[in-house]
């Protein structure tokens, strides 16, 4: 240890025991790795296109090598499933692969003109900072890190302070791979300290930030005082909309893992569950059936299907939405000992101005409440300052598509709940966040495009 960071004690979520101790940077290492990536960014975006690539392919491989290790760490380190954790471990590979075919096909434009020839060219931004959040640590660091090192840019990866290890474990298997040092670093740190200073310092000229709304509208402030570009992808309060001829059995068996997958921490949980008004008695019944059979426990059970929350102190916030004047219609069950566990709970009859539907709890906890016809389902799908996602039930296409087009979110789905695939954009409307990551869209937030025109007669202009 330095004088410049200080000892983080890393905690098991399911047993509440000590796993290591990570040193958090402090100011100076801050800007020593800003000074490094800056130096690396020189030689790194030249290098030819197809090196790049496979170097990315390289690190890909490694990545897919060491999947069970990552998947071990996240169980530990976050309390995640050990089915959910692999198929992180695999995304991460997957999104590090996807970008690893971007490089030789980062494509500029020829523009007809008068009198010469006008390109455009997709040049990289330099350092970019990536900010992650504890939830999703190793997949949601791929994101990020994969297209702006394909486009040429070098990274910085600020982990959240409880969840280090896979982000560390990356650095680790990047430099395997063969990237050169200085290119990729993990730089463990607090939000105030490391966050703050990719904000404010000139050398980081991209900022990528995933977490709480009120974070994140202070990432966007302090970047707009340099004209800084930011990505952001912040919270949610996603709607489940099921209308009456929906397949009720599926709809009812699916929606607890669309709350309750990873604790209910997600930023795409469909914690608002809407049930169109002629079913509701006949939906819940089914609902509670589902939510009374959700396995909790080990983390590293196979059979586990919820993890406990991060911490005691976000336990007792998500504890704060059930209190004595709530309603709760039913509960899951949770392990008793150490641990941070919450039930999986549903909450009806619930008001829509209840505090309980209207914020991010960020836990185990689902509300319900009837709607009556499409267009009441649109208006309270919509009453929130975020769209994130969320899904909708009918066997209806026509419905399907006029409701999917109405509520304001930019993740839906039909007779689903999937929100995240690595070739498709994600992310969010309103208050929910700023751009795209993931799919095509993702490559070009990272460079800035550039027009030439080379004059081909003595007059041009």
């Amino acid at each position: 240890m330095t004088e410049e960071s200080e000892p983080y004690q890393v905690v098991n979520p399911a047993t509440e025991e000590v796993i290591a101790t990570v040193e958090l940077a402090g100011p100076a290492a801050v800007d020593a790795a800003v000074a490094r990536a800056r130096a690396a960014f020189e030689s790194w975006r030249n290098v030819a296109p197809g090196d790049r690539a496979r170097l990315l392919r390289r690190f890909a491989a490694e990545v897919d090598a060491d999947r069970e290790q990552l998947a071990a760490l996240e169980v530990a380190n976050a309390g995640h499933t050990i089915g959910n954790a692999r198929w992180e471990a695999g995304n991460a590979r997957d999104v590090i692969e996807y970008y690893a075919g971007a490089p030789e096909r980062l494509f500029g434009r020829q523009i007809p003109v008068a009198g010469g020839l006008d390109v455009t060219f997709h040049e990289p931004l330099g350092v970019v900072g990536v900010i992650v959040p504890w939830n999703f640590p190793l997949p949601i660091a791929a994101w990020a890190l994969a297209p702006a090192l394909a486009a040429g840019n070098t990274v910085i990866v600020k982990p959240a302070e409880p969840t280090p290890l896979t982000a560390l474990r990356l650095a680790e298997l990047a430099l395997r791979a063969g990237l050169p040092e200085g290119v990729l670093q993990v730089l463990p740190g607090r939000g105030p300290v490391v966050g703050q200073r990719f904000v404010t310092h000139p050398d980081v000229r991209k900022v990528v930030f995933t977490g709480s709304t009120a974070v994140g509208r202070s990432v966007l402030a302090g970047c707009a005082a340099q004209v800084k570009p930011v990505t952001l992808e912040l919270g949610g309060k996603s709607a489940n909309i099921v209308f009456a001829d929906a397949d009720l059995d599926r709809a009812a068996a699916t929606a607890p893992y669309a709350v309750f997958d990873n604790a209910g921490q997600d930023c795409c949980a469909r914690s608002r569950i809407l049930v169109e008004a002629s079913v509701y008695e006949e939906f819940m019944e089914r609902l509670e059936r589902a939510v009374r059979g959700v396995r909790v426990g080990d983390p590293a059970d196979e059979k586990t299907e919820m993890g406990p929350l991060i911490s005691a102190a976000h336990r007792r916030r998500v504890a704060s939405y059930v209190d004595g004047d709530t309603e709760v219609a039913f509960r899951g069950s949770a392990p008793e000992g150490p641990g941070f566990w919450y039930p999986p709970t549903v909450l009806a009859p619930i008001a829509p101005d209840h505090r309980a539907f209207t914020e991010e709890v960020f836990g185990p906890v689902a509300a319900v409440v009837p709607f009556r016809g499409e267009s009441d389902a649109v208006r309270i799908a919509n009453a929130t300052e975020y769209g994130l996602s969320g899904s909708i039930w009918t066997r209806d296409v026509g419905r399907a598509l006029r409701v999917a087009r109405a509520v304001e979110a930019g993740n839906l789905s039909v007779n689903s709940h999937s929100s995240v695939r690595y070739w498709t954009p994600f992310g969010g409307y309103k208050q929910s966040g700023l751009g795209r990551e993931l799919g095509p869209d993702a490559l070009h937030a990272f460079t800035e495009t550039k027009n030439v025109f080379i004059a081909t007669e003595e007059r041009a202009t």
